[in-house]
């Protein structure tokens, strides 16, 4: 299958998720707090995958300027736009309860929550296309993180979008259409970047880190509190430690450990040339050179 089109595939099984647990949320009557517990599980499982995964991945790349130059900017852009969209009704998009508002005390509330859903999908999305770049597999553990916390976001927003009135068309045409944007953000995130110097991957992949971080600070982490309370940090431990013991029992993909060799041997050359220097500076030395 050729890279763009597993991109493509990959980035909708992720999307999908969103789909899955609108669907759940819209059909059943899901209790409140054990949304909230799930949102801080998928919460979790997304620390876990961007600490483990996204960042170890940028850092390959491109090394620590590029990654930390990448993972300042995603969270500054994210936070950004964050604040644009939360004043135009979005604010509270992923909550399950009574907080979104409805379009009559708001109006153009409804286009800010899906702009803002949109917003949140995007950079998870670009970073699966990213990561099967130079012909490498796909990080399995990643697109299982994001699927996992797609489900709970999906379920949490669709009863507050259902609290709030918004009709069925409208819940699954959101959705539905940030599956497919997901799917093509994938995409595109392979094609455009797929020319481009190891470094700026780096700070790409490094961006996507850094805006997901914020997402889960800005939206997820407080849904999961508000709600579970005492049991938050407890399930977002739990999701965190099932996506570490993904990431070390799957392992990097081979084009992560091509990276990684490629670093050690730089490592080690490095190391040669200033081991032979110190050397021959020692012979100057001895013979008063």
């Amino acid at each position: 299958m050729p890279g763009w089109l597993a991109a493509g595939v990959w980035g909708l099984v992720a999307g999908s998720a969103l789909v899955v647990g609108t669907a759940i949320a819209f059909w059943l009557s899901v209790p409140r707090r054990l949304i909230a517990a799930i949102m801080g599980f998928g919460a979790g499982v997304l620390i876990s995958a961007l600490s483990f995964d996204l960042m170890a991945d940028a850092y390959r790349r491109g090394g620590f300027a590029a990654t930390s130059v990448g993972f300042l900017a995603g969270a500054i852009a994210y936070t950004a736009a964050n604040w644009a969209i939360s004043r135009r009704g979005a604010k509270h998009r992923k909550r399950s309860g009574t907080q979104q508002p409805k379009e009559s005390e708001a109006p153009g509330s409804g286009l800010a929550i899906a702009v803002g859903a949109l917003l949140d999908g995007i950079p998870e999305s670009i970073a699966i296309g990213v990561s099967l770049l130079g012909g490498g597999s796909v990080s399995v553990v990643a697109v299982a993180a994001i699927f996992l916390s797609n489900v709970p976001e999906g379920l949490s927003s669709t009863a507050g979008m259902k609290n709030a009135g918004r009709s069925a068309a409208y819940i699954f045409g959101v959705w539905s259409f940030i599956a497919i944007a997901s799917a093509l953000a994938s995409l595109l995130g392979y094609l455009l970047f797929s020319h481009l110097p190891p470094s700026f991957t780096a700070a790409t992949v490094a961006v996507a880190a850094g805006a997901i971080l914020t997402m889960l600070a800005d939206t997820m982490v407080p849904e999961a509190f508000e709600e579970a309370q005492n049991l938050s940090g407890l399930v977002t431990v739990v999701g965190f430690l099932i996506a570490f013991v993904l990431t070390q029992l799957v392992g990097p993909s081979d084009q992560q450990q091509q990276q990684h060799a490629a670093v050690s041997a730089r490592t080690s050359r490095a190391r040669v040339v200033l081991t032979t220097s110190a050397r021959q500076e020692v012979w100057r030395c001895d013979r008063g050179v």
